[in-house]
């Protein structure tokens, strides 16, 4: 059984990450007054040249595409490419340039660079709460202890550190090597993931409050320790960071493997990004107690403290864990997970923590009344902020991961048909929202963007379509899932397969102004707006 749990935690995070697609390739030849223009196209894929200058283009390319454009006639080729899976979002190929750039069509209203902060920040907090688990806390004293008594001193420890980094580090970046966007950005939001993911949190939680408890099997970290004392240098080092990442998988896995979740679909460096910030932070105590060894006499003793941070971790777990069945539960349309039942055990979850290290605190020292007073209070605090969600309200801290809410003051329509026969009765314009269920970003637009009055008060003068893109239901018994009509609808007529993606249409089905992504500024998508 913990082989099993062992080997789903280490495959399953494998299949959460994403990388850009680029399966078409220019090039460009001088030949004088004219330039012999080339572009190769991967296998699998089928490339579509949508306009060049002046000219459209309706014809598909499988393999190649050579033409010969005398200089004086060069313009900006704007192509896509699509495969059975997806297709990639317009981009614009200039030979002056030389390179492709992305299309202005769909453009995101916040610059990406602030997700790789926020996957590194996220990671640099998951590593933090890694260090005070009993799985790393223990072993820091005696690897530090062992470095100095080896003489190797500040130096084989900052090493130490070092490698730890450099381990992490190569497991984001080989996560990201390893598979395609496409594959991997599905899987992230595939229900039976998510179930198997929210299965996972939940066995671990379980160990975590101490019900039984996961370890690797001893042979493989006696292994690495062995290997590790007999060999010499940097790769002794290495091993014995190694020895590290397998002794403390039952407490670092589940950090790990949420935030790989999360820093999928982001960018190709979401992954090792994430991965930098917790190896940074699980490196920094071993490297900072070998460069003043003192502090390790100051440092508190592995105890009954130890215990209560696990059964902290634990309910944090367990909450975390709802938002991954709540993405299966609305794939599915199962409705075992309603937002009043989610929040209501989130409630639970921070009630729980505030109890639990209340109920003994008469019995801890002054310095760990302290400590559990600064964990005590925002827990119940935040209890207690939920508490008007059960009613309906947006309670948005918790946007990102409870299912959405419902907006009051606007008809909405599932089917784009439908919608837009409405449209064309009514005269209205047309609002599409292309949005999934596993989709944080469009939980965030919908409690602070949908849900703004000033914006909801402008959605009135639309007919508001609502698409999910990971609908599992197959309500017209085609064989095709709604969500995957959906996603073909987003890809085909609109270039694009990110989410959340709004598109303004005229009742004739016409773009009235570019497509937009994600803005969490109400002004901003008003602006956006035309009616």
């Amino acid at each position: 059984m913990k082989r099993i749990l062992f080997i789903l935690f280490v495959c399953l995070p494998l299949y959460v990450a994403a990388q850009m697609v680029q399966p078409v390739h220019w090039s460009g030849e001088d030949r004088g007054d004219s330039v012999r223009i080339r572009a190769t196209v991967d296998e699998g894929w089928h490339m579509s040249i949508l306009e060049m200058g002046e000219f459209m283009f309706t014809q598909e390319y499988k393999d190649s595409f050579v033409m010969t454009v005398a200089k004086t006639e060069l313009a900006p080729i704007r192509f896509n490419a699509c495969n059975d899976v997806m297709c990639t979002a317009p981009e614009v190929w200039s030979y002056e340039e030389a390179s492709p750039k992305s299309s202005p069509e769909g453009k995101d209203l916040q610059a990406g660079s602030r997700s790789l902060w926020l996957i590194f920040l996220l990671g640099l907090l998951g590593g933090l709460l890694a260090i005070f688990t009993p799985c790393v806390w223990p072993i820091i004293p005696m690897t530090v202890s062992f470095f100095l008594k080896k003489g190797g001193g500040l130096k084989d420890a900052v090493l130490y550190g070092l490698s730890i980094v450099i381990l992490y580090v190569g497991l984001g970046l080989l996560v990201t090597i390893l598979f395609g966007a496409s594959a991997l950005n599905e899987m992230s939001t595939n229900a039976v993931v998510n179930i198997v993911f929210f299965l996972i949190l939940v066995i671990f939680a379980l160990s975590f409050f101490g019900l039984f408890e996961i370890t690797l099997p001893d042979s493989w970290s006696t292994a690495l320790d062995s290997k590790a004392r007999s060999t010499g240098g940097f790769l002794s080092i290495l091993l014995m960071a190694f020895t590290l990442v397998i002794v403390s998988f039952s407490c670092t896995g589940p950090i790990i493997g949420t935030l790989l979740v999360e820093a999928a679909g982001k960018s190709l460096l979401a992954p090792a990004m994430g991965m930098l910030g917790f190896a940074i932070a699980l490196a920094l105590p071993f490297s900072l107690f070998a460069m003043f060894p003192q502090w390790l006499k100051q440092a508190p003793k592995s105890g009954d403290w130890m215990t209560s941070f696990k059964v902290v971790l634990a309910f944090l777990e367990l909450a975390l864990s709802l938002k991954f069945l709540s993405v299966a539960d609305m794939a599915y349309g199962w409705s075992i997970l309603p937002r009043w039942l989610f929040i209501a055990i989130w409630i639970v979850c921070f009630l729980g923590i505030g109890i639990y290290l209340i109920w003994d605190i008469w019995r801890v020292s002054t310095p760990r009344k302290i400590i559990r007073a600064i964990v005590i209070i925002p827990s119940l605090a935040f209890a207690f902020y939920l508490v008007p969600g059960l009613r309906g309200a947006p309670v948005k801290a918790i946007s990102a991961f409870a299912p959405p809410m419902e907006i009051e003051g606007r008809e909405v329509f599932n089917d784009y048909e439908e919608g837009m026969a409405y449209a064309r009765q009514t005269g209205k314009p047309v609002l599409i929202d292309f949005t999934g269920y596993g989709c944080v970003n469009c939980r965030k637009m919908e409690a602070f963007v949908l849900n703004d009055d000033s914006v909801k008060a402008r959605l009135k003068n639309y007919v508001f379509i609502e698409l999910y893109v990971d609908d599992r239901l197959d309500r017209d018994h085609d064989g095709e899932s709604e969500g995957a009509e959906n996603s073909r609808l987003q890809r085909e007529r609109f270039g694009s397969n990110a989410q959340p993606y709004f598109v303004q249409l005229d009742t004739e089905g016409n773009l009235i102004p570019e497509p937009v992504a994600f803005t969490s500024d109400p002004m901003v998508f008003i602006e956006w707006l035309r009616y």
